[in-house]
C-alpha cells in the first residue's frame, strides 16, 4: 500500500466551516447576504426589502456579525451593513450560478 502525506484540517478550523455552512443554511440569511452583496444597506432598507420586521433583521444580522461575515458602520443614528468577507459571497454566487444552471 502506498502511503502518501496528507493534510489535515485543524479541529478548530473544521468547526469554524460547520458553523460558517450551518449560518448559511437559513433562507433569511441567504437573502440578506445576497442583498449585501449588492449595496450597502441600513436597517431600513433591509427590512423595507425583504418585508421583515426590524428586530427579525438585527437578530439575523447580529448572527452574521458574530461569524464576521457582515460588518456595519454607523452613521449618525444609523447603521450600514455590507459584506465583509469577499470568499463568502463567491461561495453563495457560485451555488447560486450552480442551480440556474440546471
Amino acid at each position: 500500500m502506498d502511503k502518501k502525506n496528507h493534510q489535515f484540517l485543524s479541529d478548530k478550523t473544521v468547526e469554524e466551516a460547520s458553523r460558517t455552512f450551518k449560518v448559511l443554511a437559513d433562507p433569511t440569511r441567504i437573502k440578506i447576504l445576497y442583498l449585501l452583496s449588492q449595496e450597502e444597506c441600513s436597517v431600513t432598507h433591509i427590512t423595507e426589502v425583504l418585508n421583515m420586521s426590524q428586530s427579525a433583521v438585527s437578530h439575523q444580522l447580529r448572527t452574521l456579525r458574530g461569524l464576521r461575515l457582515v460588518k456595519s458602520r454607523r452613521d449618525g443614528n444609523h447603521f450600514y451593513y455590507s459584506c465583509s468577507d469577499q470568499h463568502v459571497i463567491n461561495t453563495l454566487t457560485q451555488v447560486i450560478t450552480h442551480i440556474d444552471c440546471e
